[in-house]
């Protein structure tokens, strides 16, 4: 039986969730850069950094791992919650015990109490029912544009109306963990198999030895996603940081959008068909063409009309950002069509090649980031990203020729 009709069903769906939440994210933006200046976006900046670089330190490749599981899933439900939730109460302790040495590190005060909220959603996640990925093992993607759906609504209209109301940065972390509490109450209400405090030490041990990869690549690939967000802010600061992020947002949000979606439904359907490496071919070949076409598509339409965007999304005091705008949005397609090659090897749980290609890019980024933005400012950052992108090219290429010879 093929899988085509099924990935065609899920990209729409996903396409559609995407669509969905972009387009109510962009209204939250466009309402909220209204209100709060680059300065309280850059703070916000600053929290959401250090939050995501612990995440994905702390990473077990959860997730993939069960969906590698195929039938076993619900085997390995209950270590899987247990690590998670440990995961997660870890991370908002290194939150609360760093923020000082972050806050002299990036000479921001009003950054601690976000800290400290951020800390609140890293142990929230932790409880949510990691049997939400049965969506993505049966490819029901319907039923996660709804829950997914809901979610980001959540989000965005708690965010937008205490924004309004307080014209603080911290509305944005409020709606966040409103929307994690919402979503750890439903992952236990819509989904009969519920995780429970069990501690099996061996499959405890499986699941973190199987993420070790999925750690590393995500350490990487988040080093490779806000090293130059970092580099920003320490020496430009919190203003330019503020700039920087939103050109990043608005160039990269709908081609890294197109290839989000695309990796959701195509990974667990290259799952299935792993043990047939000519039909692998044939469907990644296939899939790429099609997200290739997109991705240059959108490319272009920020790259050319960037200034409206601008002047429509976020108003006429972020028309500095455009350069950076424009040199993002090549680098959005540029990683997009990277990135979207990773779900291949994570079906043949080649996880230590993803990580492999975005340390190829670290090492680039590092390279060049520090004195392109010390002597170009934030064009100099994106500028660098195209040189990281350039240095983890050749890792996937050399990787998918030898996967499919």
């Amino acid at each position: 039986m093929g899988y085509f009709k099924d990935t065609l069903k899920g990209i729409s769906w996903m396409s559609a969730l995407r669509v969905m939440t972009r387009g109510v994210a962009i209204v939250k933006i466009a309402i909220l850069a209204r209100i709060l200046s680059p300065s309280q976006f850059g703070i916000y900046g600053i929290a959401l950094l250090v939050l995501g670089f612990l995440e994905v330190l702390t990473e077990t490749g959860i997730n993939v791992f069960l969906i590698q599981q195929k039938d076993k899933t619900k085997e390995y439900l209950d270590s899987a919650w247990v690590v998670s939730i440990a995961r997660g109460v870890l991370i908002a302790l290194v939150i609360i015990l760093a923020s000082p040495i972050i806050v002299w590190f990036f000479k921001v005060p009003e950054v601690k109490n976000l800290l400290f909220m951020v800390a609140g959603v890293a142990v929230l996640r932790g409880f949510i029912n990691p049997m939400k990925v049965i969506f993505q093992i049966k490819l029901d993607f319907m039923k996660e544009f709804f829950f997914q759906g809901f979610l980001y609504l959540v989000d965005a209209g708690f965010a937008v109306g205490i924004g309004i109301i307080t014209h603080s940065e911290s509305a944005m972390i409020i709606g966040m963990l409103i929307a994690t509490a919402v979503e750890v109450i439903l992952s236990f209400v819509i989904f009969k198999d519920r995780p429970k405090l069990k501690l099996e030490v061996e499959k405890v041990k499986e699941v973190i030895r199987s993420g070790k990869w999925i750690t590393g690549a995500g350490v990487f690939s988040y080093i490779f996603q806000n090293i130059d967000n970092v580099v920003v802010g320490k020496f430009l600061g919190a203003t330019s940081l503020g700039y920087y992020q939103q050109a990043y947002s608005i160039s990269t949000l709908p081609v890294s959008e197109v290839g989000q979606i695309f990796n959701k439904v195509t990974f667990p359907v290259y799952v299935k068909i792993s043990e047939d490496k000519e039909r692998l071919k044939k469907a990644f070949l296939k899939t790429l063409g099609l997200i290739s076409l997109l991705v240059v598509f959108f490319g272009t339409l920020i790259f050319f009309f960037s200034h409206t965007l601008i002047l429509i999304f976020l108003g006429e005091k972020w028309l500095v950002i455009e350069p950076v705008l424009k040199i993002l949005a090549i680098f959005g397609v540029l990683k997009s069509l990277l990135n979207f090659s990773y779900s291949v090897f994570l079906a043949l749980k080649m996880q230590k090649i993803v990580m492999l290609s975005e340390l190829t890019g670290i090492v680039g980024m590092c390279i060049a980031i520090y004195p392109m933005v010390t002597k170009f400012g934030i064009i100099g950052a994106g500028y660098s990203t195209i040189i990281a992108f350039v240095c983890s090219l050749p890792v996937v290429i050399i990787y998918l020729f030898k996967i499919f010879k």
